[in-house]
């Protein structure tokens, strides 16, 4: 269950270190004292998609933090197979920061994650019904969506899903493969030139960047010829002046004529000749790199008309030798299938065909389990009609077929008739807004049956309903919270009697800001408010002691085992 809830900067809210109980929360406050935020609040740290505006004007970021206890195995194990951690005391933390440059924080028990994950933990731990919820009633389109959830047809609809799409696929194959001959002639004109255009290049990964080394080395050759062309004259002479080895020549000369004079000159007269054998060698290896500069020379002109080739092919089929060779790829693949199309076409029809018929059994299969359980849904719903106060209501799942489609071959739409003799008709045309409040509340009591999550909010699920009818609400409420806990936002005191735990919201304006305190009240403050909800602010103490006279009838009843 949810058990801590702190909240920074969203909207109204500056700060709120919010305790929540077991059983049934009630909320309550004055019109705009930001109950609504708070439903924002809880969507935002459940993943819910949120709007930058619901960050407060003087901030540049919203927090929000929420701490569930006892999440049990099913979380624990959804945990595991996200690889996130879970606590040993059976605690889970979500947070999530908004930013209102877009960016979001999100993390789950300390681990950061994508909205995604988020949400996917969230909706483990708690059901959000608000009006939003109301108004899907109102569009048949959603009606599938509650008999699956009902169904528990997860199975059957997976297997259908898959294969409809599978079915889909092949039927897009067939459709590109299928072209009027005038379309197919110049198409086949056009991918056989640009095949053969871009294999006649011969085109090779990392060939540009050679090409541009190369380019750049003989761009420079010519200095570089220079550079050892002075360096062989210097070595070896150029005619018009002795080079190196001709002067050390000429200096061993001198010193082996006086070797036998002086002792040692024999050794240096020898190593002058090595110096001038290394000379000699160096000007070798200087000019055999002087005739390849000249031999490659006249490479420059195949260069740069190599790159200027790669670069025209860049412009049509990609920026890189890459991107060239995968468009031939592609290009080759396509010229293949038009080629071939007509047999390629009867190949895939078979498979069509065999697929089509194994959908179509899936897409039974699947409707058959929606049938069954459309029967039962409507069945367990006048149930809890019949207990909020509509005994004569009619309430029926209508499952028709259809073309088969994403969500299978069927057609669901709810039916509704609130009086006897009346043919129920679509609940979107005939249900009052407090008759769609008290389905709204029948459906989401029987869905959490099949589906139960650890918290439940409902936001004001009392719109249109007073009387006998907002009494009946209040109980179911006060029901379900012995199963799962329950926080409810309401205007009727009926139902904020039943509270275990009573927060009030209330707003004040400092510095021309606004702002909303959340308290817990106590007894005397619940007979308070809920007479401020009854009667208004200028409440009489008869009208208080009226108050505190519901508030103990709610316990007495809240004592009983059973409600309905």
């Amino acid at each position: 269950m949810l058990q801590y809830l702190q909240i920074e900067n969203i909207a109204t809210i500056r700060k709120a270190d919010i305790g929540f109980a077991p059983g049934l929360n009630i909320l309550t406050g004055e019109t705009g004292a930001g109950k609504s935020i708070l439903i924002d609040s809880i969507n935002a740290v459940s993943g819910a998609k949120t709007s930058r505006e619901l960050i407060r004007t003087d901030a540049s970021s919203a927090y929000v933090r929420a701490l569930f206890c006892n999440v049990g195995a099913e979380v624990a194990e959804a945990l595991a197979a996200a690889g996130l951690p879970a606590e040993e005391d059976g605690t889970l933390l979500l947070q999530r920061r908004l930013h209102k440059d877009g960016r979001n924080d999100c993390f789950v028990n300390g681990v950061p994650v994508t909205v995604s994950m988020l949400r996917s933990v969230a909706m483990r731990l708690i059901n959000i019904h608000g009006q939003r919820d109301s108004q899907a009633l109102l569009d048949s389109a959603r009606h599938i969506d509650f008999l699956d959830a009902f169904a528990g047809d997860d199975k059957e609809k997976a297997a259908y899903t898959a294969s409809f799409a599978a079915l889909k696929e092949l039927k897009a194959q067939i459709k590109a493969l299928s072209m009027d001959e005038s379309y197919k002639a110049r198409r086949l004109d056009l991918l056989q030139f640009q095949v053969g255009e871009l294999k006649a290049a011969n085109v090779q990964e990392g060939e540009i960047a050679a090409l541009k080394h190369k380019k750049a080395i003989l761009n420079n050759s010519m200095k570089v010829r220079a550079a050892l062309s002075k360096a062989v004259a210097a070595l070896i002479g150029d005619g018009d002046a002795p080079g190196a080895d001709s002067l050390l020549s000429a200096a061993a000369g001198e010193v082996y004529a006086v070797s036998d004079v002086a002792k040692g000159l024999s050794a240096v007269a020898e190593s002058i000749d090595g110096a001038k054998d290394t000379a000699l060698e160096a000007a070798s290896v200087l000019d055999d790199v002087l005739q390849q500069l000249a031999e490659n020379e006249g490479n420059l002109d195949e260069i740069e008309e190599r790159l200027d080739l790669m670069y025209r092919l860049s412009k049509k089929y990609g920026e890189t030798e890459a991107d060239m060779l995968a468009f031939l790829q592609q290009a080759e693949t396509e010229l293949d299938n038009i080629t071939f199309a007509d047999e390629k076409i009867e190949k895939l029809s078979v498979e069509y065909d065999k697929l089509l018929g194994e959908t179509e059994k899936k897409a039974a299969a699947l409707s058959t389990c929606r049938k069954k359980a459309a029967k039962a849904l409507s069945a367990a719903i006048e149930k809890e009609l019949a207990f909020l106060d509509m005994p004569n209501a009619r309430f029926s799942v209508a499952v028709n077929a259809a073309p088969m489609a994403e969500n299978g071959a069927d057609e669901v739409e709810f039916l509704f008739s609130a009086n006897p003799g009346e043919t129920p008709k679509s609940l979107g045309k005939v249900a009052s807004g407090g008759e769609l409040s008290r389905v709204m509340l029948a459906v989401k009591n029987v869905l959490q049956e099949q589906h139960s999550a650890a918290s439940l909010i409902f936001d004001e699920i009392d719109a249109g309903v007073s009387g006998s009818a907002a009494g009946k609400i209040a109980l179911k409420l006060s029901a379900l919270s012995r199963k799962a806990q329950v926080l409810c936002i309401t205007h009727s005191a009926q139902i904020a009697a039943f509270a275990d735990e009573h927060k009030f919201l209330m707003k004040h304006v400092e510095n021309e800001k606004t702002f909303t305190e959340i308290r817990s009240l106590e007894l005397a403050d619940r007979q308070k408010e809920l007479a401020r909800i009854t009667y208004g602010a200028g409440f009489t103490q008869k009208q208080l002691e009226s108050a505190a006279e519901m508030i103990n009838k709610a316990e007495e009843i809240k004592k009983k085992e059973v409600f309905s």
